[in-house]
């Protein structure tokens, strides 16, 4: 890992400044770079994961789908293999919302290994930020329906890292009974 070191802080520097303006939709509206660091933060810290590749793709799982990156861009500066394990997360804009949720949920057994560790690691770190500071618009339920969905695409990353795995089930645990599904009127 040391010798890779300068690439992942060179991710870091170039993620920093693709997301410079951009906000999360927590209630403090946090920069968005805190959101891939604690990515890196859960691979490396909780997981162990030491593969520059996983770690930088991590960094730049976003750029792609949220900034004006192109893959082109992240294969000439970061290599093939970072381009490949970002282009496997990234999100088809051009596609309604609820296309590209399904999407994730039906594609995620069929990602690279190092795609599903980013991958885990974004539910991890989503449903954390949820907890945490939900979005003030966010409703209950909504937040429930969240944790819903990141549970059935987690479901399909199974078997990549047992200890990555049982710490999405414990944030999953504490979000469903911070966020109960809303008794339905049966009448």
């Amino acid at each position: 890992m040391s010798e890779a070191l300068p690439m992942v802080i060179d991710a870091l520097q170039f993620a920093a400044v693709k997301h410079q303006h951009q906000r999360r939709k927590d209630a403090a509206r946090t920069p968005y770079i805190n959101h891939p660091i604690t990515l890196l933060h859960v691979l490396q810290h909780d997981g162990q994961v030491n593969d520059p590749v996983v770690l930088i793709s991590a960094l730049l799982h976003d750029t792609v789908e949220d900034t004006e990156t192109t893959f082109d861009e992240i294969t000439a500066r970061f290599g093939e293999a970072v381009a490949a394990v970002v282009a496997q997360v990234t999100d088809d804009k051009s596609l309604p919302k609820a296309a590209r949720k399904q999407h994730q949920v039906d594609h995620a057994a069929h990602l690279c290994d190092r795609a599903k560790l980013v991958k885990l690691a974004d539910k991890i770190a989503n449903l954390r930020d949820l907890v945490a500071s939900p979005p003030a618009d966010w409703p209950p339920q909504r937040c429930h329906d969240y944790c819903q969905w990141a549970k059935q695409v987690v479901d399909g990353l199974r078997e990549i890292h047992p200890g990555l795995e049982a710490e999405f089930e414990r944030i999953y645990a504490t979000a469903i009974a911070q966020f109960p599904a809303l008794a339905t009127d049966s009448q």
